[in-house]
């Protein structure tokens, strides 16, 4: 997620000293640490690739597990793009970091709304290269929520160890992606592991389960490693 102690500075600066009950308090006036365009459109390109391996992962399978690819798949990008926009590619997990104020309200809203806009053009852009685009249908249930909640959650603590400092330089990028892996390969037992609501859109699987149990686990999983970790 960040790659130098700098960067660490600037993308995960504590916009206030606040819990995920209070964060909408926040007035979000640190206009010195508020993201540029470009980290909005690396967003949008890192949800895209994600959203593509994943896509290709099902409609083409191969011998390497969904979830491994996808692993691999946000490790890259945790490398290439987490310099630029600490490379989020989630909405689980962007909310998780603003509900410990790692990202303003007005940053965390740009980047789900670019996440959301990079996974739905995987589907076009599979139509322009006459691929078929998986169509998942709409998943719902306890178990489903469940699972998915569980599985942004094992992300979101990955992802919480690299904002706290505890996984930060160099292992930042295979913490995140195994993070992932091992959350997506645990979830899918019991839903379809996908943890992750832009992703989700992208491939055509809808339901409340998938949309918003992800962001649950997310925020659960944030404040459960501040309170762990004793982060501010």
């Amino acid at each position: 997620m960040v790659q130098t102690a700098e960067h660490t500075k600037i993308r995960f600066q504590e916009t206030s000293n606040r819990s995920c009950l209070r964060a909408y308090r926040s007035k979000d006036n640190d206009t010195c640490y508020m993201q540029t365009y470009r980290s909005y459109v690396a967003e949008l390109l890192g949800t895209f690739l994600l959203t593509l391996a994943v896509s290709v992962s099902i409609v083409m399978p191969s011998v390497i597990p969904t979830p491994a690819i996808a692993g691999l798949t946000l490790m890259v990008i945790v490398y290439i793009l987490g310099p630029i926009s600490g490379a989020h590619v989630n909405p689980a997990v962007t909310v998780g970091m603003w509900c410990i104020g790692k990202i303003s309200t007005v940053d965390a809203l740009c980047y789900i709304l670019s996440q959301i806009g990079g996974a739905s053009l995987v589907a076009p852009f599979l139509a322009v290269i006459q691929v078929i685009a998986p169509q998942g249908g709409s998943l719902g249930g306890l178990s489903v929520g469940i699972g998915e909640a569980l599985g942004a959650g094992i992300l979101v603590l990955g992802v919480s160890a690299v904002a706290s400092g505890k996984a930060s330089g160099g292992p930042s990028g295979v913490t995140i992606g195994g993070s992932l892996f091992l959350g997506a390969t645990v979830a899918s037992v019991i839903s379809s592991g996908i943890v992750n609501p832009a992703v989700a859109l992208g491939i055509g699987v809808g339901g409340l389960a998938n949309l918003l149990a992800p962001l649950v686990g997310g925020v659960a999983a944030a404040e459960t490693y501040r309170w762990m970790a004793k982060m501010k």
